[in-house]
């Protein structure tokens, strides 16, 4: 057997039978979901659970209605407090620029009457000494505010510079930004905005038995992991190829009768499997630094 540093990439000497026998979890950890780490179609995507009284969002995704309101609830009572800290932080911040603009013209006021007291009283001597060392200088038409923060923003790592959490201006004397608070409440799975009548209610038929698999309601068939759609006006649930083939061409509920329009039809989320092509990540990654 050739030395583990001869073959290509052998910078490590170390096999990976004896990283993982010696090191335990040492480097990032990759481990392969099965199909019962996967979402079942037709379950929760909050409490993991069969929906019960399921609902839908314009995404896609299902959900019992008792959890999905719940979650809007305390989403929406958790962005009516952060707009009421955002409101008393901007009150804050303007009280500090008032404060601020307020000292600074007091102290140009100080610094005017001194000056113009002084030269009231001061000798010929005392201008010009004070002359001739002014003249000394380096002429710089930088103000003391803009030598300071060119000098934040150059200096960073001087302690008295250190950009803080409650700043109102960052490293380059600008007014901070901060991130706008939503009006209303994010998807738990997608993220977009979402409101209490945008749920669409489904009808979810089960199979008999144990397994409890969602079924197609015109063909009967287990739906697993194949593409599916829910016709808002019906509520019904149905294989995407089963649509295509009986609902489509007419645009006419199989079930029903009632007639819809192509706005009226919602892909849902597929559901997940242990198989690599079934369109979801099979691969769970921790990571981990280590020493190359």
């Amino acid at each position: 057997m050739t030395r583990k540093s001869k073959q290509p990439g052998g910078h490590n000497p170390l096999t990976a039978h004896e990283r993982k026998k010696l090191l335990g979890d040492y480097g990032t950890q990759t481990a392969r979901l099965g199909t019962a780490s996967h979402r079942r179609f037709g379950d929760c995507a909050l409490s993991l659970s069969p929906a019960v009284d399921p609902v839908c969002t314009p995404g896609g995704n299902i959900y019992s209605r008792e959890a999905m309101v719940q979650y809007l609830l305390t989403k929406t009572t958790e962005l009516r407090e952060a707009r009421a800290t955002r409101e008393a932080e901007v009150v804050a911040d303007e009280r500090k620029v008032a404060a601020k603009e307020a000292d600074q013209k007091q102290e140009a006021a100080r610094e005017f009457v001194r000056k113009d007291q002084g030269a009231a009283h001061a000798k010929v001597g005392e201008h010009a000494s004070a002359l001739d060392a002014k003249m000394g200088k380096k002429i710089s038409t930088e103000s003391t505010e803009e030598g300071k923060k060119s000098l934040k923003r150059t200096s960073y790592w001087l302690s008295e510079y250190t950009p803080g959490g409650n700043d109102d201006e960052d490293d380059g004397g600008t007014k901070k930004v901060r991130e706008p608070i939503p009006d209303r409440p994010p998807s738990p799975m997608t993220g977009a905005p979402l409101r209490r009548k945008d749920l669409v209610s489904i009808e979810l038929c089960r199979a008999e038995g144990s397994s409890g698999n969602v079924t197609c309601a015109v063909s009967g068939k287990a739906i697993t992991t194949q593409r599916a759609i829910a016709i808002k006006k019906t509520g019904k649930v149905m294989l995407e190829d089963v649509y295509e083939k009986l609902a489509k061409p007419d645009m006419v509920c199989p079930v029903t009768g009632r007639k819809f329009k192509e706005k009226d039809v919602i892909q849902l989320a597929k559901a997940g499997s242990g198989y690599a092509g079934g369109g979801v990540s099979v691969e769970a990654k921790r990571y981990k630094p280590t020493l190359t």
